[in-house]
């Protein structure tokens, strides 16, 4: 295995949908992944194998064997390898090198949460700059957007986040939080410098070991792991920061529901006259789709929610169904009438499976042509 922050761009780029990433994400989802050279011969993964992660061959000839024995050859130059291999989970594959092979592996659910807050970001960026009212504020919001600080936060989450903030005004040389205490809120600077300090033990004092500004946050990590401050922090300049209290912070950890329509219900046309809305990326909805199905990327919905029709229910899905339950929710906060299908394409029972059609004619959710 090898360290694959070095990998090209432009091999990344071809990778779907791992290049619809900011390049904040793809860097953090990088440097939890590996590369591996699989020799000739040895298995890649088997049948019946939950591993939850998305493969795919960079390089090499590889052989893919279903439960009946039949065999197909997959080379790393055909354009399907632009995708996943074999997604479906629990393998229904047998995939094993014919040749040396180079592969990588990205964990699903990391990938499909980052993809998730880049795009319902985008979402909400759009309604920002929509928002004459929110002039003044739209810099501070769309910065915040960007930060770390959101990553820890469900995406679903995120316009309640916006409103909790409060505004408060410190002065310089104010101290704004203390090593050794317990956490009651975190910040996020919107004007002025902080200096942050800390100490090795009370024998010495306290030293400056770094310096924030404007678009920074800090404090959340107490928060997250209900653990003392590990620093001191004290206003340079005067400033204003935007605070979420501890109790805010704590409920938007949590994951609120969307309403959704089961794959029983969606496999037994239940949902006649509802319009069918693939959130996924063009490179994704072009892979493969369902029939009827429209494409609105999650990063793009906001400006193409203006085609649909409000009295009209609509039905989105992606692959997990992370995406499409964002989207639902933000749709739904907007007025739709949105549900998202449970499981999405790869949760799916048989018979919503067979609904779907790949190109070149691959009717199975493989993403192997």
């Amino acid at each position: 295995m090898s360290n694959v922050l070095n990998i090209e761009q432009s091999l990344l780029q071809t990778l779907v949908p791992v290049n619809a990433l900011t390049e904040d994400h793809l860097n953090t989802l990088l440097r939890d992944s590996s590369m591996e050279i699989v020799c000739s011969g040895h298995e890649i993964f088997s049948i019946g194998d939950s591993d939850g992660k998305k493969v795919y061959l960079l390089s090499g000839q590889a052989l893919i064997q279903d439960e009946h024995g039949d065999n197909k050859i997959l080379n790393a130059d055909n354009p399907v390898c632009q995708f996943p291999v074999l997604q479906c989970q629990p393998r229904k594959h047998k995939f094993s090198a014919v040749s040396d092979c180079l592969i990588i592996r990205f964990d699903t659910d990391r990938l499909d949460e980052m993809l998730a807050w880049d795009q319902a970001s985008t979402y909400i960026m759009l309604a920002i700059s929509e928002q004459r009212d929110l002039d003044e504020d739209a810099q501070w919001m769309m910065t915040l957007l960007k930060s770390d600080f959101f990553y820890k936060v469900s995406p679903m989450n995120i316009r309640e986040v916006i409103k909790r903030f409060e505004a408060v005004y410190y002065a310089a040389g104010e101290t704004i939080i203390r090593q050794g205490e317990m956490a009651d809120a975190c910040y996020f600077i919107k004007e002025g410098l902080v200096s942050v300090q800390q100490a090795v033990d009370d024998k010495y004092p306290a030293k400056i070991v770094n310096e924030l500004g404007p678009g920074k946050c800090f404090g959340e990590d107490a928060l997250v792991y209900d653990a003392p401050r590990n620093a001191t922090i004290t206003m340079k300049t005067s400033g204003v920061l935007m605070k979420l209290h501890k109790r805010d912070f704590y409920r938007l950890l949590k994951h609120p529901t969307a309403a959704s329509i089961s794959a029983i219900q969606f496999s037994s046309n239940e949902h006649d006259g509802a319009m069918l809305i693939d959130v996924r990326t063009e490179d994704e909805f072009d892979q493969g789709h369902y029939p009827g199905a429209v494409n609105m990327p999650l990063d793009l919905l906001k400006l193409k929610s203006r085609m649909l029709d409000q009295s009209k229910p609509c039905i989105l899905y992606c692959d997990t169904g992370r995406r499409s339950m964002v989207a639902a929710t933000l749709l739904g906060e907007d007025g739709f009438n949105a549900r998202m299908l449970e499981g999405g394409i790869l949760g799916g029972n048989v018979a919503q499976q067979q609904k779907f059609c790949f190109v070149d004619g691959e009717n199975s959710l493989t993403g192997a042509a």
